[in-house]
């Protein structure tokens, strides 16, 4: 076959899938995968000479949906080049700097949402439109309207049409999901669904956010970047929290690599970097090409989303008997690593999301968790459907079903379960007895008789020493650990219990509330329901918790057996100072992380995750990023760890 024929055979493939992802709002591959077809093309005509007239490499978009009105652009948006590794970065950065005098870079996020342009007049909000294929665009007024970090009204009178990106958070994408009766498949896929909704209710429903980068059109002109978004942020509007000035394609590495680390700790999802000339003027003399912007380009990361096949579901029992399906996957590359398994929540949810075995699925990395499975890609001929099990994969005792959850009730019989709850109550945010890894407590179910959290009380250096490996050494460190944890803060030992939809941050404020076991022991649903960030399934799980016998009785075995809780105390002498306050807090400090918060948290204040304006104080290490840099931008008062300790002690 001649170069031509297989590009335009190329054209055809990523036409079908232009056509299911942005007309459909169906995409079938991921987004790496069609990276990989859009850069075989590029390279292709790279190395013809050849561009056909219908070449996706030369036009800014696709068709707009039919079902709203259209609205054309009165600034034509344009995509963004990209490139894929730091040698093609650097080759245009040095070609940037050859032409707009030595100019700096501005470096920010390069959001996975919706393009959306918003207009104003007066200070008033005129209307909203999507991105469509650059040209023309649909109107969106009513829908955008709904979300709540689009500002009605600004304090800039003149005409002003910006542009950003509608996302829809991790965090609300969660929340939505917990009550939807149609699980959504990932955020990003959420906000264009609910941006093209007809109905402006149901565009609310999903509390989307935006988040603004460019100015289009202004009466007032402005000469950078870095003053283009001052301005924004003065006017309201959200911005993310990162933006770097860099000087150099080095500078700008780092800039990658520092969020590359932490990307899936966001709440938001990105997926690459942006990096713009920050000289309005130079911008202007090195102008665009048909399809985008000279002075600005994306780099993009690793994709967080690929699909491949899914061979098998293996059932797999956990702490609280609940029994969980895991994907068995063709191993395929995500982000970095080699995945081979994701996980399925319920039978409920294999159903909705219509995945078979020896089907093509999507797989998602988020929060640098086990992957999950988001939906159905392709199935075939000789897919088929996933059948629930009746008896248990450990232990094999039959299950009970609840709803659509599967419980083994053998819990003190059960190995996988019995060893998974020893091991959470033993792990390093719970008891944190050392030496007590998943494998050494396998050893102790099988010879020992370990079969409750309280049995590992009562282990002697002599029982430990029957084990295979086990020395002197060994044996005393073990055994001496454990005997230190006995004593334990209020917030670890609620968290070592294992309660179900209760996690680090849910037992420390727990145990900020209701202060000891007692109180909690005997708190109400409304109690409970009452604490910040509870909904009503989780207070359900933690009072019934409290209700069980078992629980109870097992608890008590604990305090026989010598443990003793350190209750909550607020004794701080300046405690005012934190009280009702917001933290944010970042770099490296003195002592762990969890010590400040703690000390926040048993004060009566809050630590969130980034930088805004409702941020009362940023507590800073050494090593600090853009989250001071955010700070100091908006003004957000900078604490020294010594600053922080002499506040609290005055």
């Amino acid at each position: 076959m001649e170069i031509k024929e297989k590009m335009e055979e190329l054209i055809k493939i990523i036409e079908k899938h232009n056509y299911n992802y942005y007309v459909l709002d169906n995409p079938t591959i991921s987004d790496g995968e069609y990276d990989k077809l859009y850069y075989s093309l590029v390279d292709m005509e790279k190395e013809s000479g050849i561009i056909l007239p219908n070449s996706p490499t030369q036009r800014v978009g696709d068709k707009v949906m039919e079902g709203f009105n259209k609205k054309q652009h009165e600034v034509n948006l344009y995509s963004l080049n990209k490139v894929r590794d730091y040698q093609d970065l650097s080759q245009w950065v040095g070609e940037m700097k050859s032409q707009a005098n030595d100019t700096d870079f501005f470096v920010e996020y390069k959001f996975d949402g919706l393009t959306i342009v918003v207009e104003y007049n007066n200070g008033i909000y005129v209307g909203a439109t999507t991105r469509g294929n650059g040209f023309v665009g649909e109107d969106v007024s009513l829908q955008v309207k709904t979300i709540r970090s689009v500002p009605l009204t600004i304090p800039y009178k003149g005409r002003l049409i910006v542009r950003g990106e509608g996302m829809m958070t991790n965090k609300a994408f969660e929340k939505y999901n917990r009550t939807a009766e149609e699980k959504l498949k990932n955020p990003r896929n959420a906000v264009a669904g609910a941006v093209r909704n007809l109905d402006p209710r149901e565009t609310a429903k999903r509390n989307l956010d935006f988040f603004c980068y460019d100015i289009l059109l202004c009466d007032e002109d402005f000469d950078r970047q870095d003053k283009i978004h001052e301005f924004l942020s003065s006017q309201g509007f959200m911005t993310g929290d990162y933006f770097r000035l860099c000087k150099n394609a080095q500078e700008i590495a780092i800039c990658i690599e520092e969020v590359d680390k932490v990307k899936g700790k966001l709440d938001v999802l990105i997926d690459g970097m942006v990096i713009k000339i920050n000289d309005v003027i130079s911008r202007e003399k090195i102008g665009s090409t048909a399809k985008f912007p000279r002075w600005a380009m994306a780099y993009k990361f690793e994709a967080q989303e690929v699909t491949t096949m899914l061979s098998d579901v293996k059932w797999q029992v956990g702490r609280s008997g609940r029994v969980t399906p895991i994907a068995i996957l063709e191993p395929v590359e995500l982000a970095g690593a080699t995945v081979s398994r994701a996980t399925l929540n319920n039978i409920e949810d294999i159903r909705k999301k219509s995945v078979k075995i020896d089907s093509r699925v999507f797989v998602r990395r988020s929060n640098e968790v086990i992957p999950e499975i988001m939906g159905l890609a392709e199935e075939f001929e000789n897919s088929k459907e996933i059948e629930m099990p009746n008896v248990c994969p450990s232990c094999g005792k039959p299950l009970v079903q609840k709803g659509p959850l599967l419980f083994c009730e053998n819990h003190l019989e059960c190995k996988e379960q019995v060893v998974d709850r020893i091991s959470h109550f033993a792990s390093r945010n719970a008891f944190n007895i050392e030496g007590l890894s998943e494998k050494t407590v396998e050893a102790f179910y099988d010879n020992l008789g370990v079969r409750k959290i309280s049995d590992i009380f009562t282990l002697t250096k002599e029982d430990l020493l029957t084990l295979d490996k086990f020395k002197d050494k060994k044996a005393e460190n073990i055994v001496g650990s454990i005997e230190k944890s006995k004593q334990v803060d209020f917030g670890r030992f609620l968290y070592s219990l294992g309660i179900n939809e209760v996690g680090v941050k849910t037992a420390r404020e727990l145990a900020k509330v209701f202060l000891n076991y007692q109180n909690i022991k005997n708190a109400s649903i409304d109690d409970i329901v009452s604490i910040r960030d509870i909904g009503e399934i989780m207070a359900q799980s933690i009072y019934n918790f409290f209700r069980d016998e078992y629980n109870l009785s097992e608890i008590e075995s604990l305090f026989l057996q010598g443990v003793v809780i350190n209750e909550m105390k607020v004794s701080l002498e300046n405690n005012e100072f934190i009280a009702g306050k917001t933290f944010v807090i970042t770099g490296t400090l003195s002592s762990p992380r969890e010590e400040f918060e703690k000390i926040i948290d048993e004060n009566g204040g809050k630590v969130t995750g980034s930088v805004s304006k409702k941020t009362d104080y940023l507590l800073v290490g050494e090593n600090a990023g853009s989250k001071f840099e955010k700070a100091k931008s908006l003004d957000v008062k900078v604490l020294t760890e010594r600053e922080f300790m002499a506040m609290i002690k005055k």
